[in-house]
């Protein structure tokens, strides 16, 4: 059976204890036991009799889609909390006529426990109401989040190689630029996080091609 290993942040590979072709199409057990139908990539290492390999769904689902799922899901949350908020801001004004009228309760009037009771009701549904647009609120924030992580590129992806390929070009063109004085020297260690930033780049690169290049 093929397994899940997570490898780096973001990428899992295929545990397998057989031999597989770049190309060719496995099934990946979760530890859920759910089997998804993955492509195999490159072989990354053999360790203890097993192979394991860079792989990608076969159906096409990735952290973007997983992110799409979960902004949709929030705005579905973020829709029924404002119809509940709505339902109870409703109800709150349904004796809105006979209250806004101002009148004191009447202490020991047959009316008093009725208008205690409209007040009360009042109060407890608006209340309910301004809770829900809160959550209405909280679930859309959440999926604009989840919005911008859709367009996320990581090295769980193939495409991640022309990503950072890019990065890595734009961080060494501001460190050497950093070092020649084009751009200037904002601290004393302008320098040094700029080659911190080409040796994260660098690394991250050399990663995407050993997942996803054709090695």
């Amino acid at each position: 059976m093929n397994t899940y290993y997570k490898f780096a942040p973001n990428v899992f590979l295929a545990k397998c204890d057989e031999k597989h072709e770049k190309g060719e199409t496995i099934e990946v057990t979760t530890k859920y036991g759910k089997e998804n139908e993955s492509i195999v990539f490159n072989l990354i290492f053999e360790k203890d009799g097993f192979y394991y390999y860079s792989i990608v769904r076969a159906d096409g689902f990735n952290a973007q889609e997983w992110a799409k799922r979960r902004a949709e899901r929030r705005r579905e949350w973020a829709a029924s909390a404002v119809q509940r908020s709505n339902e109870y801001y409703n109800k709150s004004n349904k004796d809105k006529d006979f209250l806004s009228l101002g009148e004191p309760i009447k202490v020991g009037h047959h009316s008093e426990k009725r208008h205690r009771k409209a007040i009360d009701d009042a109060w407890n549904n608006m209340d309910k109401s301004v809770q829900f647009d809160e959550k209405a609120a909280e679930h859309e924030s959440k999926a604009e989040y989840w919005d911008k992580r859709a367009n996320t590129i990581n090295l769980s992806m193939p495409e991640s190689i022309d990503f950072y390929e890019h990065k890595l070009e734009v961080a060494k063109e501001y460190h050497e630029g950093v070092k020649s004085g084009k751009y200037p020297r904002m601290h004393s260690y302008t320098l040094t996080y700029a080659k911190k930033d080409v040796n994260e780049a660098q690394k991250n690169y050399d990663l995407a091609v050993k997942l996803w290049g054709d090695v």
